[in-house]
C-alpha cells in the first residue's frame, strides 16, 4: 500500500490551520483544506482522511502535495482555470451589453439568444449569463406613455400629497370604471391542472356581453363603493357620484380622485358638484392614469376573478363581480403610497430627456 508523505506542522502553522478549519465565515473548501491537512499532520492516510471527511482520496492527495510544496498560503488560492482570458470575457460582456441596450438585430424586432450569440461568438449560456447579470429582458416589452400635461407637477404634488398627508375628518376617494368587462363563456370546458401539465382553456370564445364597473377605493382604508351598468356616458357616471354622496356621512368632505374622461368634466356634471360644496375633485394628469390609486383594485380583480374566469351569462358576471368586491370588503387592505412627488418628477423629467434625445439622435 502506498504510504502518504509526512505532514510536520509548526506551531504557527498548526494554529493558523485551526484557527481556518473552525472559521463560521470561512469558505467551506478552505475549510475542508485545513483539515485535510491537520488530519495528515496526525498521521491518516489518504484513505482514511476522505473516509473522514467523506470526500475523494484524490482531493485529499492534491492538497496534501500542495502544502507540502507551498505551505498553509497554496491553499486559500485555486490555480488559474481555462477558458477565455477575464479581458476577452469583459470585452465579450460589454459588447452584448452595448448590443442589446442600443441596437437592434437586422433579421428580428429583439434580440434572442441565439442572435446574439451568433453576432458576438460566444455561447447562447454566456449570452444568458450576461443578460442574468445586468437585468436585461430584451424578450419583454412594458407599454408607457410620458405625460405631456402642461400643469403635470402641480396635479402630481396635490394627488400624492392627498395620499400621503389627507386632510383631517375628511375622506379621499380614488375613483375610476373599469369598461367593456366581457362575460366570455369557453368553446370546450379546460383540463384541469395535473402533474406535468398547465390547466389549458380553449383560444376562442363565446361574448354574452359586457358590464362596466364603477368603483371609488377609500385611500385610508381599502374599502370600495361599486356600481355596475351597461354603459358609462356621463348619466352613469352622475348616477355613480349620487351613490357616493348616499354612502358617505354628510358631515365629511369628500375629495374625489379621477382621470380627466370627458364624461368626468361633463356640464351637467359640473354643475352638480358645485351645488355640493363638500365635494372636492382632483384630476390626474393627462396620460398619467398610473396616479389613481384605484388602477391598483382593477388590477387584482382583473388577475383574480376576470383573466380565466368562465362566464355563461351577463348576470354570472355581475354576481362574480359583485362577490368579489363583498369579500374584499370584508377583509379590505388599503394600498400604501411610498413614492415622493419628488421622486417621480425626476423619473418623468428623465424620461422626457430620453425622449428627447431619440428624437434628435
Amino acid at each position: 500500500m502506498r504510504v502518504a508523505p509526512n505532514v510536520v506542522l509548526s506551531d504557527e502553522q498548526h494554529t493558523e490551520l485551526t484557527r481556518l478549519s473552525r472559521g463560521r465565515t470561512t469558505q467551506a473548501r478552505i475549510v475542508q483544506r485545513a483539515k485535510i491537512v491537520l488530519l495528515a499532520a496526525g498521521g491518516l492516510q489518504d484513505m482514511q482522511i476522505a473516509e473522514q471527511l467523506d470526500c475523494d482520496p484524490q482531493t485529499v492527495r492534491r492538497w496534501r502535495r500542495r502544502f507540502l510544496a507551498q505551505g498553509v498560503a497554496g491553499l486559500l488560492k485555486d490555480r488559474p482555470r481555462g477558458g477565455r482570458p477575464a479581458a476577452i470575457r469583459e470585452a465579450v460582456t460589454d459588447e452584448i451589453v452595448r448590443l442589446t441596450t442600443q441596437q437592434r438585430p437586422a433579421e428580428a424586432t429583439h434580440w434572442s439568444s441565439a442572435i446574439m450569440a451568433n453576432r458576438v461568438g460566444a455561447s447562447q449560456s454566456t449570452v444568458l449569463r450576461v443578460w442574468r447579470a445586468h437585468g436585461l429582458k430584451p424578450h419583454r416589452v412594458s407599454t408607457f406613455k410620458v405625460s405631456n400635461d402642461p400643469y403635470f407637477q402641480e396635479k402630481l404634488e396635490d394627488i400624492v400629497g392627498l395620499y400621503l398627508s389627507p386632510p383631517e375628518h375628511a375622506i379621499v376617494l380614488s375613483c375610476d370604471e373599469k369598461t367593456q368587462i366581457q362575460a366570455l363563456d369557453r368553446t370546450q370546458p379546460g383540463l384541469p391542472l395535473k402533474k406535468g401539465r398547465a390547466g389549458t382553456m380553449t383560444h376562442d370564445y363565446i361574448r354574452h356581453g359586457v358590464t362596466t364597473l364603477f368603483a371609488a377605493m377609500d385611500v385610508a382604508n381599502g374599502t370600495v363603493i361599486t356600481h355596475q351598468d351597461k354603459r358609462h356616458r356621463h348619466q352613469e357616471w352622475l348616477a355613480f357620484l349620487k351613490q357616493i354622496e348616499q354612502y358617505t356621512p354628510a358631515d365629511r368632505q369628500v375629495h374625489i380622485i379621477c382621470d380627466n374622461y370627458a364624461t368626468h368634466k361633463h356640464a351637467k356634471v359640473r354643475r352638480w358638484l358645485e351645488r355640493r360644496s363638500r365635494f372636492h375633485v382632483h384630476y390626474t394628469p393627462t396620460s398619467a392614469s398610473w396616479l389613481n390609486m384605484v388602477e391598483r383594485f382593477f388590477r387584482d380583480l382583473t388577475q383574480r376573478e376576470l383573466k380565466r374566469g368562465v362566464f355563461t351569462s351577463l348576470r354570472q358576471l355581475e354576481d362574480a363581480l359583485t362577490d368579489y368586491v363583498v369579500r374584499h370588503n370584508e377583509n379590505p387592505k388599503p394600498f400604501i403610497w411610498t413614492a415622493k412627488a419628488s421622486d417621480i418628477l425626476e423619473k418623468v423629467k428623465r424620461a422626457r430627456a430620453s425622449l428627447d434625445k431619440g428624437r434628435t439622435g
